[in-house]
């Protein structure tokens, strides 16, 4: 996919918050919500962004919400699902996705670029990987895998991307821990709990 255009952009914010007890991507760290660090982050990079959140979702940036298709809360890869089959309800010619989770203000400013210079296989899905451990909520979705999706995830055992990435040729690519005077930071850190938040508003202070 080197030298593609730039692909639409899903953030996955679909999730319960529960051990954080409110939307995660409305928490605060560094002067900004966790989600409007992701929006800065991820604009340059995508051709727009949509918000796979349910309807009644605060919504401060104005982001156009993508609900779930399937009922029941069925993880990431419904948001993933009702993402590509937004592509193919307006007609958007990209081969593929970008998704990124709601909860990750770190993410990398070349992303994308990365993800795309690994691969020129339009049904290849691309995910990204630091410091030995892969992230495939970070990754690039291809349009033809949403009619292999949607009946897979029909059946609710199948919740595990780990389980449906097997099904498809997927292409990992791996990125840099970042240098921070407090040490290193990895660009896909996740915020789950209220000393993740902690960390990461340390992080931000080095970062700013």
């Amino acid at each position: 996919m080197t030298g593609a255009a730039l692909p639409p952009g899903l953030i996955l914010a679909g999730g319960k918050s529960s051990r954080m007890g409110t939307a995660k991507a409305l928490l605060t760290i560094g002067g900004d919500t966790i989600l409007g660090h992701i929006v800065r982050r991820l604009s340059p990079q995508v051709s727009a962004i949509t918000l796979n959140a349910p309807e009644d979702f605060l919504n401060p940036l104005g982001l156009r919400l993508l609900p779930d298709r399937l009922g029941g809360q069925a993880g990431p890869l419904a948001g993933v699902l009702s993402g590509l089959r937004d592509m193919e309800d307006h007609g958007i010619a990209a081969s593929h996705l970008l998704t990124v989770p709601s909860d990750s203000p770190f993410l990398p400013a070349d992303l994308v670029a990365r993800l795309q210079a690994r691969t020129t296989d339009p049904d290849a899905i691309v995910i990204a990987a630091s410091d030995g451990r892969n992230h495939p909520v970070f990754g690039l979705w291809p349009v033809s895998i949403a009619d292999d999706l949607e009946p897979w995830l029909a059946d609710p055992e199948n919740r595990r991307i780990t389980a449906f990435l097997r099904r498809h040729r997927t292409v990992t690519v791996e990125f840099p821990m970042i240098g921070t005077p407090r040490g290193p930071l990895d660009p896909f850190f996740n915020i789950n709990t209220p000393e993740d938040l902690e960390e990461a508003r340390r992080f931000a202070e080095e970062l700013a």
